[in-house]
């Protein structure tokens, strides 16, 4: 395990959080999709009474609570959301000479880590732009979030899908040990609700948008009160069953006819059967090798994309059912904001911890990805 006072020891020093200000409840959003399922039937009835075409099922709020535990989420935009015409984020186009929205959200968290941590542009030598939907290929978003905020270094995206975050706090740390950097921004800006498809009703209820940042430093320019990064540890392992096909090499729409695998599709019950123990056996195998008690872990602030993968995470990792405080979520109001959820969860609950309690971020997602990043409060 790193000495903390070695120099090139990287912790994280302070973190950001934009939320947007509108949020729609789970009786809004079924009231939108039960709407447009009544459209289609109704439009279709011929065809469905012909046996021809299948009848669409409605939601319940009753069915997405128990299939995730969400009940709201925050979106950018949320009346074309809720239009069953539309039923897809809208926002006016902006030209090459504006701040781009994803941006936009970024810069804000990434303003609150630095006011945070007493840093200004000149302290931070690099931007990593790190989440799963990318407004553009090129140029870089990070670079984009890098000028916004007037800092003199360098920039690049990478995107992992719901880890997207945790392997930018690796990669940060790396340049801190390495002596590259000293002072490294990972944003996560996540407009999720552009590659949600609001017309399928296994997932309809799933994501929200939001923006994070994580500020990760060589601890001899830390505030006193910083978190020291124990170790981390990456893994991916490829798998279709979360997928997203849109991109700039395939350009159909996404809100096109036929085009629903352009949009987030996913077998859930696979993706829960084969990553809650590919991530609770990687929690406890670098846990071993930090010489790390896992049951002596104060919190974990786990991804948020559902609230039965993360209880049964934790039992395997704590070794009982956690409780609120030792596992908290913001699934239930924020949705699942992929790369963003652990980082929301850190952001939100890390303040009543003391000195020397050690806990865990960890992400798990698409790819399959995930990252743990191991953490003890110093100060």
């Amino acid at each position: 395990m790193s000495d903390p006072k070695h120099s090139g020891h990287a912790v994280i020093s302070a973190t950001g959080l934009f939320t947007p200000e509108h949020s729609i409840t789970n009786e809004e959003l079924v009231a939108s999709f039960n709407e447009y399922v009544r459209r289609e039937n109704a439009k279709n009835a011929e065809d469905i009474d012909a046996g021809k075409v299948e009848a669409l099922t409605e939601s319940s709020v009753e069915f997405i609570e128990k299939a995730s535990g969400i009940k709201a989420r925050h979106v950018m935009s949320k009346e074309p959301v809720l239009d069953p015409d539309i039923m897809a984020p809208r926002w006016a186009e902006r030209s090459n000479d504006e701040l781009s929205i994803l941006a936009e959200i970024g810069v804000k968290a990434a303003r609150e880590a630095m006011e945070r941590a007493g840093r200004d542009a000149a302290d931070v030598d690099a931007v990593l732009c790190a989440a799963s939907n990318m407004e553009r290929p090129y140029p870089a978003m990070a670079i984009e979030i890098q000028q916004a905020l007037g800092i003199d270094g360098f920039g690049f995206d990478m995107n992992v899908a719901c880890s997207s975050a945790t392997f930018g706090i690796q990669t940060a740390a790396d340049y801190i040990r390495s002596g590259n950097a000293k002072s490294v921004l990972v944003v996560s800006p996540e407009i999720t609700s552009g590659h949600l498809n609001w017309r399928d009703r296994d997932s309809h209820f799933i994501f929200g948008d939001v923006a994070t940042a994580v500020l990760v430093e060589e601890v001899s320019l830390a505030p006193a009160a910083h978190w020291d990064i124990l170790g981390t540890k990456l893994k991916t392992v490829f798998s279709n069953n979360i997928r997203n096909n849109f991109g700039f090499l395939n350009r159909a729409s996404p809100q096109g006819e036929g085009a629903a695998d352009k949009l987030f599709v996913q077998e859930g019950r696979k993706v829960f059967k084969e990553v809650v123990p590919m991530v609770a056996q990687l929690i406890l195998d670098e846990a071993e090798r930090l010489d790390i008690d896992p049951q002596g872990l104060r919190r974990l602030w786990l991804h948020q994309a559902n609230a039965g993968m993360n209880r049964l995470i934790a039992q395997r990792v704590l070794g009982h059912e956690a409780n609120d405080d030792e596992s908290p979520t913001v699934l239930d109001t924020y949705g699942n904001t992929s790369s963003a959820g652990s980082i929301i969860a850190f952001h939100l609950n890390n303040k009543d911890l003391s000195r020397g309690d050690t806990g865990l971020i960890c992400s798990f997602g698409a790819g399959y990805s995930a990252g743990t990043v191991f953490v003890r409060k110093a100060g």
